[in-house]
């Protein structure tokens, strides 16, 4: 029987945690669903630990990246998507929980409003876990390429693991294999600039665990290879917003106070030779940034 949904986790070296996280997967009320797991090449033991819910449950299926895709949370995701059997698609990782109700809920919000994606929340946990609660459907809003700008702020954050798609968002997209870090930001963006439309529930439906040895938590250690993706792909979607002509003054503001502190001004490179007033923007943002911080002193 062909699955409603197709569950994506791309997965490393995770055999402590991922038995926790499918079982999540596992008591899902909503029942129509494929698990693809695929293995970017870990080292530890994997798939002995999940052997058991492989035999048991044929909804679970375990793959090894091939050498068809790059080394990499996005080159696996993207093996995972020309896998994909279902009409719908969701990433979740390899090291969280979710919520029992999460693609219920998801899959319904997106069938009763018309809509191509259903954003939900996520609540941290470091060792304890989260509290299942379960409320009402809370609708808060709508995302589409008249507020992207709120999507590119971080003003509305759509996190990797926080949304149910159809699977046609993927039609012609697809996670961009040289990135190492705000992978899903650029993707997401991508599609959202291309005209599909999502709704915000305020339902939390995902527990993401904190810890050092995630991306975000290298991150914000200053590991070079996610800082270099971060720049990179903000200026993947600087440029994208410039040719599908999406591209105000707040965004414009956005991206030059990034390239600014970051020091990167490459982010920024297409827009500056747009035009002569972009070229005298940024030369003057850094002056406009110390005199507000000078003024909020006072």
């Amino acid at each position: 029987m062909q699955p409603t949904v197709t569950i994506i986790m791309a997965t490393y070296n995770r055999a402590h945690f991922i038995v926790e996280t499918l079982n999540t997967i596992s008591k899902q009320t909503f029942k129509s669903w494929e698990c693809i797991i695929i293995d970017d090449g870990g080292t530890d033991h994997t798939e002995t630990v999940i052997s058991s819910l492989l035999k048991d449950d044929s909804r679970f299926k375990y793959f090894k990246r091939t050498n068809k895709y790059k080394k990499g949370l996005c080159g696996s995701r993207n093996y995972g998507l020309d896998m994909a059997r279902g009409d719908y698609i969701i990433f979740f990782d390899d090291d969280d929980l979710v919520h029992p109700k999460n693609l219920e809920i998801a899959h319904h919000v997106i069938i009763n409003n018309d809509t191509d994606f259903c954003h939900y929340q996520k609540q941290s946990f470091v060792s304890e876990k989260p509290k299942v609660i379960d409320l009402e459907v809370e609708v808060k809003g709508n995302i589409s390429v008249t507020n992207i700008e709120a999507v590119v702020t971080g003003e509305i954050g759509l996190a990797s693991c926080t949304v149910l798609w159809k699977k046609e968002c993927f039609k012609t997209i697809r996670f961009n294999e040289d990135l190492q870090y705000a992978e899903e930001w650029e993707c997401y963006l991508n599609i959202i600039s291309n005209g599909f439309k999502g709704v915000i529930i305020g339902n939390i439906l995902y527990y993401n665990r904190k810890h050092e040895n995630s991306n975000t938590g290298e991150f914000w250690n200053d590991n070079p290879k996610r800082i270099e993706s971060y720049v990179k792909s903000r200026k993947l979607v600087c440029e994208n917003l410039i040719a599908l002509n999406l591209m105000n003054s707040g965004l414009k503001k956005y991206f030059i106070h990034n390239a600014y502190t970051l020091n990167a001004k490459t982010i920024v490179s297409k827009l500056i030779a747009q035009s002569f007033f972009n070229k005298v923007y940024f030369w003057m943002f850094p002056l406009k940034f110390k005199l507000f911080k000078m003024l909020k002193q006072f």
